[in-house]
C-alpha cells in the first residue's frame, strides 16, 4: 500500500500543483475483483487485465511473496503491452514479476534490499543493482516503499521541469527527492546506533563477505587493530563477539534465501558460508528455533541424509 500511495500521489498533486490533468493512474487487477493489501485495506479498481489496453505506461506493484505469481495472463498481458509500445515498469516487489516474464532481459533494474539477494540468485543473467530506482529506456524498477514516491517525481521533473516536482513534493512535505543513486537503506550508523568508524567499517565488510566469510585475523588486520581490540568494540557496542555477530548476519541472510527462492537447504548454506547442511541447520535451529525445512513447511529430512539433502 505504501508504494503504490507514493507512486500516485506525487501524480494528483503535479496535476493540482499545475492545475490541469497532466496524468491519470486508472488501477487494474488480474480478475477485476478488489485487492486487499497486507494491512488489511481493500483497494478498488477499474476492471481486469482484458479492461486495461492503450496505456503508454504500465507499472506492477507488488508486496509480499512475489514469487508465487505465476499467472500466465498476466505475464502474457505484460509481454502484450510491451509490444504495443507501452513502457513497462515494476513497483517494489514487483521486478520478480517482470523477470518472469521476460522483460527484464538486457535491462538494469532494483528491488527492495530485502529481497535483493534472493532475486539474484533467482536470475543470476539480469544486471541487478542496489538503487533506490532505476530508469533504463522503456523500463522501469524501484525499491518500492517511499522510493516509487521519488521516481514518480525525478519522472515529474524529466517531463514537466524540476519546479513542478519541487512544488509537488513540498505540498507532501517530502524534503528532499532523492534520486537513483541514493541508498535504499539507512545508514549502518543510523540502523546500529553506533559512531565508532572501525567498528562500522568492519561490519560493512561482513555484510559484503558473507558467502566467504573472513577470519577473525582478517577482519582485524583490514580494520588495522589487533585481534583484543576487535572482540572488545563488539562486545562493547554490539554486546557480543564479532563471530556471533557474522553469524547472525550470515543466518538472517539465509531466511531470506529459504523464504524467498527455491535453492536447496544445501544451496542456501553454502551461499551464507556455511561448509554442510547439518552444521547449518544446527545454527538455523539453535538461532531462530525451527530447522530451515521447518522454515519453508517441509517435513524434517532423515538424520542420515542431513549433510545431503537438498
Amino acid at each position: 500500500m505504501i508504494a503504490l500511495a507514493s507512486a500516485i500521489e506525487p501524480l494528483r498533486l503535479a496535476n493540482r500543483v499545475a492545475g490541469k490533468p497532466l496524468y491519470r493512474w486508472p488501477c487494474f487487477s488480474i480478475d477485476g475483483q478488489p485487492v486487499q493489501a497486507s494491512n488489511g485495506l481493500e483497494f478498488q479498481v477499474g476492471g481486469d487485465l482484458e479492461a486495461a489496453s492503450g496505456f503508454h505506461v504500465v507499472a506492477v506493484v507488488a508486496g509480499l511473496d512475489p514469487g508465487r505469481v505465476e499467472d500466465k495472463r498476466l505475464f502474457a498481458w505484460l509481454r502484450r503491452m510491451d509490444r504495443q509500445g507501452a513502457d513497462v515498469g515494476a513497483i517494489c516487489t514487483a521486478t520478480v514479476v517482470l523477470a518472469k516474464a521476460g522483460l527484464l532481459d538486457g535491462y538494469q533494474c532494483t528491488i527492495h534490499w530485502e529481497n535483493l539477494a534472493g532475486f539474484v540468485e533467482a536470475f543470476p543473467e539480469l544486471e541487478v543493482t542496489d538503487e533506490l530506482f532505476e530508469i533504463d529506456r522503456s523500463r522501469f524498477t524501484c525499491a518500492g516503499g517511499t522510493a516509487a514516491a521519488d521516481m514518480m517525481l525525478n519522472t515529474i521533473a524529466l517531463q514537466h521541469g524540476q519546479e513542478l516536482a519541487t512544488q509537488a513534493a513540498d505540498q507532501f512535505m517530502h524534503e528532499r527527492i532523492r534520486d537513483q543513486r541514493d541508498h535504499q537503506r539507512m545508514s549502518l550508523r543510523a540502523r546500529l546506533g553506533v559512531r565508532h568508524p572501525k567498528l562500522l567499517s568492519i561490519i560493512a565488510t561482513m555484510e559484503e563477505n558473507l558467502e566467504e566469510p573472513l577470519s577473525r585475523n582478517d577482519l582485524a588486520r583490514e580494520a588495522g587493530l589487533s585481534t583484543r581490540q576487535l572482540e572488545r568494540l563488539f562486545r562493547k557496542y554490539l554486546g557480543r563477539s564479532p563471530a556471533r555477530y557474522y553469524l547472525e548476519l550470515r543466518l538472517n541472510r539465509a531466511r531470506l534465501l529459504l523464504l524467498q527462492t527455491e535453492m536447496s537447504v544445501i544451496d542456501v548454506a553454502l551461499a551464507c558460508g556455511f561448509v554442510s547442511a547439518s552444521h547449518f541447520s544446527k545454527c538455523y535451529r539453535d538461532f531462530f528455533g525451527r530447522t530451515p525445512r521447518k522454515e519453508r513447511g517441509l517435513p524434517p529430512a532423515p538424520e542420515h541424509m542431513e549433510g545431503r539433502v537438498a
